[in-house]
Formats: C-alpha cells, sequence, structure tokens
C-alpha cells in the first residue's frame, strides 16, 4: 500500500489518445541525459516556438485569444510519436528550462510592490501590483498545459505526461529545479482538476462489466490477484471493491480500495485473500468491523494528488450507509521498506562496532544457537529470503527483537518530522491512529523479503482522525497504542543506536 503520494503504489496507466507508439528495443535504459540528432534537436526547437503560446501582457490577458487549436494538437502528436524515455525527456527539458517564468518580469513587479509597500497608497493599487505580480509568476509552460487540458483527451495526455516526467527524474535523464518546478506546477493543475467534486465513487461487483474486473485485478498492486475465482472472491461476500474514476473517464478505475467485512480487526492478510468468506449470503449481524487491506494507484502520473484520502472518506460514508451499526474502521497494511531499512542498519552497526548490538546478549546467544552459528555471519542472508520462517525455533526467537524493531521503524524513524514509512504517513495525516503490529500476518514471499512477515493495523476512530490529522501534521506527533508504545520502550531499553 502506498500514498498517492505516500502509501499508494502503481501498476497500470490509462491509455490515452495518442498515436501508437512502436515498441523500445529490449536491452537496458540510459541513466545519463543524451544527445538528440540534429534533425530532432530543430523539430523540438521548432515544435516549442509554436506550441507554447506567448504569455499576453497584463492588460491584455483576458483579450488576448486562445492559440489555435492545432497548435495544442501539434504537441500532442509530435510527443506520442516519440518512441525512447530519453527523446521525452529531453523535450519535457527543454520546455522546462526555456518556457518557464520571465524573472526579469518577476524582478520588475516584486520592486514595484516594495515600493507600493513603502509608500502611503490606496489598498486596490497595491492589491492590483500583487496581481501583476501573480501573474509574472506564472510560467509560460503552465498555458500550454491549460489549453491541452481542452483538447478531447487532453486530461489523460497530461496524466501521462507527468508520469513520463516523474520516470525520466527517477532515470536521471533531467534534472534540477527548472524540472522540479514544472513537476509541481502540473501535480498542482492535476490536483485542481481530480478534486473530489470531479470523481465519481464506483463499487464493483462479480456483476460488473468484464472489462472493469480486468482492470482491477490488473492494478491490485498490493496482494496480487491470482485468477478469476480470486477477484471473485475480492469483490463477493464479505467483501467490498470501490474505486474512483474521473467525470471524463467513466468506469476508468484511477484508485482502487479493497474492504474486508469482518467480527474483529484482521491480523493476517492470509484470512482475507486467501480463506473463503463464511457463506454465500452475508449476515449483518457478523459484520462488526471493516478492514481497509489493499489501496492502489494506477495512473503513476497522479502521484501527490489526494486520490486515496477521499476515497476512504467516501467508502466509509457508503458502509456506513448499508451498515448503520458498523462502527469499527481499520486498515491492515504492509510495511514496505522495513527488511531494507534493517539490513541498512545491520551493516552499520557491524562497521561500527564488529557486531550488531540491536539485540540483548541472551537474544544474541539464542538465535546463534538455533542457526548453529554467530548470528552477524548469516543473518542477513536469512532475512533477504523466507527460509527462516520455516523454522518454528528460530521464527520465536526472532519474534521479541523484530516486532520491537519495527516498532521503532514505523514510529521513530523520520523524515523531515514525519514517519519515514510511507504508508504510515499516509494513514497518520488521515488521522489514524498506530494500532496494532501483528507478526506472521503475511507470509507470502513480498511480505517476508519486504516487511518479516509483519503488517501494522491503523484504526481510524472517527471522531478522533481531524484532531489526530491536525496534531500529526501540525506538530508532527504520533498518536499510537499502548502495544505500540511499549514495543517501542522496550527499543529504547534493549537496542543501541
Amino acid at each position: 500500500m502506498r500514498g498517492l503520494g505516500p502509501g499508494l503504489a502503481v501498476r497500470r496507466l490509462l491509455p490515452l489518445r495518442l498515436p501508437p507508439r512502436p515498441q523500445r528495443p529490449p536491452g537496458p535504459r540510459l541513466s545519463s541525459r543524451p544527445t538528440v540528432s540534429g534533425a530532432l534537436d530543430r523539430a523540438m526547437d521548432e515544435l516549442l516556438r509554436r506550441a507554447v503560446p506567448a504569455t499576453p501582457v497584463y492588460e491584455l490577458r483576458e483579450k488576448s485569444p486562445a492559440p489555435a487549436e492545432g497548435q495544442c494538437a501539434d504537441f500532442v502528436s509530435f510527443y506520442g510519436g516519440l518512441t525512447e524515455v530519453a527523446e521525452r525527456a529531453e523535450l519535457l527539458g527543454r520546455l522546462a528550462q526555456g518556457f518557464g517564468v520571465d524573472h526579469g518580469q518577476v524582478a520588475e513587479q516584486s520592486a514595484g510592490v516594495l515600493q507600493l509597500r513603502e509608500q502611503p497608497r490606496e489598498a486596490a493599487v497595491l492589491l492590483q501590483a500583487e496581481d501583476r505580480l501573480r501573474y509574472a509568476l506564472v510560467p509560460r509552460y503552465r498555458g500550454l498545459f491549460h489549453h491541452i487540458s481542452k483538447l478531447d483527451g487532453g486530461v489523460r495526455f497530461l496524466v501521462q505526461l507527468r508520469a513520463d516526467l516523474i520516470e525520466a527524474q527517477a532515470l536521471k535523464l533531467v534534472e534540477g529545479p527548472h524540472v522540479r518546478e514544472m513537476n509541481g506546477v502540473l501535480k498542482g493543475m492535476l490536483t485542481e482538476w481530480f478534486s473530489s467534486g470531479f470523481l465519481n465513487l464506483e463499487r464493483v461487483t462479480w456483476h460488473s462489466p468484464c472489462e472493469v474486473l480486468q482492470k482491477i485485478s490488473e492494478s491490485e498492486a498490493v496482494h496480487p490477484v491470482k485468477n478469476w475465482m480470486d477477484i471473485k472472491q475480492r469483490v463477493g461476500p464479505y467483501r467490498r471493491c470501490y474505486f474512483f474514476s474521473h467525470c471524463s473517464t467513466p468506469e476508468e478505475p484511477l484508485v482502487i480500495l479493497h474492504v474486508a467485512l469482518t467480527s474483529d480487526i484482521s491480523s493476517n492478510i492470509q484470512s482475507i485473500v486467501k480463506e473463503c468468506p463464511p457463506a454465500e449470503t452475508e449476515e449483518k449481524n457478523k459484520i462488526a468491523a471493516a478492514i481497509f487491506y489493499s489501496i492502489s494507484l494506477t495512473q503513476q502520473g497522479l502521484q501527490g494528488v489526494e486520490l486515496g484520502t477521499f476515497l476512504i472518506k467516501r467508502v466509509v460514508k457508503e458502509l456506513q450507509k448499508e451498515f448503520p451499526h458498523l462502527g469499527t474502521f481499520s486498515s491492515l497494511s504492509p510495511i514496505p521498506g522495513f527488511t531494507k531499512w534493517l539490513l541498512g542498519l545491520l551493516n552499520s552497526q557491524a562497521k561500527d562496532h564488529g557486531r550488531s548490538e540491536l539485540f540483548t546478549d541472551s537474544e544474541y546467544k539464542e538465535i546463534s544457537a538455533v542457526i548453529g552459528c554467530p548470528l552477524n555471519e548469516t543473518f542477513k542472508a536469512l532475512l533477504s529470503s523466507n527460509e527462516w520462517v520455516k523454522s518454528e525455533k528460530l521464527a520465536k526467537a526472532l519474534q521479541a527483537p523484530l516486532m520491537r524493531l519495527c516498532a521503532w521503524y514505523l514510529y521513530g524513524e523520520k523524515h523531515r518530522g514525519y514517519a519515514l514509512n510511507p504508508v504510515a504517513n499516509f494513514h497518520l495525516q488521515n488521522g489514524a491512529v498506530m494500532w496494532r503490529i501483528n507478526w506472521m500476518a503475511d507470509l507470502s514471499f513480498k511480505g517476508i523479503t519486504g516487511s518479516c512477515g509483519m503488517m501494522v493495523n491503523y484504526r481510524y476512530f472517527l471522531e478522533e482522525t481531524a484532531t489526530n490529522s491536525t496534531s500529526y501534521l501540525g506538530s508532527k506527533n504520533i498518536k499510537a497504542s499502548e502495544q505500540v508504545l511499549n514495543l517501542v520502550a522496550q527499543f529504547q531499553k534493549n537496542s543501541k543506536l
């Protein structure tokens, strides 16, 4: 479960109305910015010169005619014809670098505002000067994006374009403040277009169109769907599946939420995705809890747009309409990054101290005795496989230290003062409580190797979510249960960092 932004995972992109792209030949991707051919170089420059509208002077900003639709369509067509990620990165880099803010205008308008603030003038004069400054701060390429959004399929094109930009940044094909600024501008525009008022909540059942069921299956990024019987169970009795679509693309899932209706808060994923529901007909008196066990973003270009938060809130309302007595809401979430963090910790500890100091002496001796050799020699290899769970003695010996290490990772490890783990950060921003860490909760290979088989419940106390969210976002306070806080205290007592 990754975030949308944080908290949400990406598996599939919406189709765009673009010319078909030839398949890229197999081989390694480029990791440094290439030089395009002379002909393509000239074609890019000519395209941008024609397609990116000039910024009208302030006085004519509402009277200047929009550019011809063909200019924007030319950009869409040209971009869709670029078959290599590096070529697209080059075009986006040129757009960001050469068609951003006019810094001379910004400096001039800023000086005007400062001068007016030093003189006694009417409020209207100062407000107009500030409006001129805001206008100067709008990058030129924003006008291109705005006009593309009016084309048929234009918004979907821009979602794909941002996905390409994010990929190019990850591959370091384009870098720098101008590119980051353009990514932020695109994200802001998409946030407006994909606000809750433009989103449709749709429920998936076994009677939904086959195309929708197929998309739900393909997009599942947390607990992969194995076959048609598997997806039938996930949309059947005691299960709910919802997604948001945009008003311009009905039945196209943007973000998907899977819910299990249970008698209590689930402590392992096997009971949800592997065991069959108890009956074909739901008995409402057996349903006491709603467990959010998977949320997946299908559009990489919508990373950071608050779709997941809106979806959970809307689904809670839908469930309360269907089950007025339902009062318990919780996630059952994976802990991506825990094993990677722990391996890094073990490496640094061994380098500094000769052996790990994350275990008590008795734990070190017990685990070493079970594996038949000193712990520091094989522990990293054990964590990288799922073999250790096959030994009941070893799993029992590792439970206490791994549970407290996991609690510290979730509660104590921070990024800019907020939870380092993206899933934790997502739910805590929503106002949930870090409620329970569960041992042997995900026995899949991914679960064992990614988080040592552990999962965590983030519980939503509806009357407290607003207060918790404000406290976390404002003061960076994490609301946690007694179980989690006790594990954190054990870590602080028994492990040395």
